[in-house]
């Protein structure tokens, strides 16, 4: 066990000794916001652009590969538009996340999650993924249905949905509600419950983000899950979820028939 504990430390000599200066030359505070915030410009913003430049870059890829076709696609004022607003939730988060680090450390807390010299296990990595990957389901998939409400989703999720075919950018093109509590707690909330090492929040704030910026890409490259999240976009009433496991439990993973009488 001691062996897996120090794993990392032992496969990743120079990361670890560049983590050890890190962690004693700056504060808990500053690290987590900065690595968080270098996270998201590397796994969201990124890998954004990337799917957008496909049709400049690799036309013919792009057009064999897009799920839904030419005449749906999103115009160019669209497109400068979502980046606008995208930009707007970022920087409204980003100040949020400097609020929560201002007051816990007026409260004397260092940071939101563990920030230690040494890195996490690999086991403790797994295991904190895995049961933020589950709760993380469970937040978003609740919150979403919420969003569905036609009285919230008129006022606030219809935002969203302008995009009936998405691209990877309308991911976080939302209503500032929504971004806080549907898009940002459901990422951020699980590890802070666990108290997990701030590597391991960044781990699973990059999945998320990557993982979301795919299945909005309108580029189905990984096993259906663009399809599965395009076809909420158009239908509406199916595929809530993140992972698909709570639209398996309720049955929304099918399209809901419309009754006729």
């Amino acid at each position: 066990m001691e062996t897996l504990h120090s794993s990392l430390d032992q496969l990743l000599p120079q990361a670890s000794a560049f983590w050890v200066h890190v962690v004693n030359s700056h504060s808990p505070q500053n690290i987590e916001f900065v690595g968080t915030l270098f996270v998201q410009i590397l796994a969201f913003w990124l890998p954004s652009l990337c799917y957008l430049c496909l049709d400049v870059i690799a036309p013919s890829f792009s057009e064999r590969h897009k799920i839904q076709p030419a005449p749906k696609q999103p115009t160019r004022r669209e497109i400068l538009r979502c980046f606008s607003v995208v930009a707007q939730n970022q920087i409204l988060s980003s100040v949020l996340h400097i609020g929560l680090l201002f007051a816990s450390s007026q409260a004397g807390t260092k940071s939101s999650y563990r920030v230690e010299a040494s890195f996490p296990s690999i086991l403790e990595i797994a295991r904190d993924v895995f049961l933020s990957l589950l709760m993380r389901e469970a937040l978003f998939y609740y919150s979403h249905r919420l969003l569905h409400i036609p009285y919230f989703y008129v006022r606030i999720h219809k935002k969203h949905h302008r995009f009936t075919a998405p691209i990877a950018l309308a991911a976080q093109f939302a209503h500032p509600l929504e971004q806080i509590f549907a898009n940002a707690l459901p990422i951020s909330l699980p590890p802070q419950l666990l108290h997990s090492h701030v590597l391991t929040f960044w781990i699973f704030l990059a999945w998320e983000l990557f993982n979301t910026v795919t299945v909005h890409s309108g580029y189905d490259f990984f096993h259906n899950k663009a399809k599965m999240h395009d076809l909420h976009h158009e239908k509406f009433n199916l595929n809530y979820g993140s992972v698909g496991l709570l639209d398996w439990v309720h049955g929304t993973n099918k399209l809901e028939k419309r009754r006729t009488d």
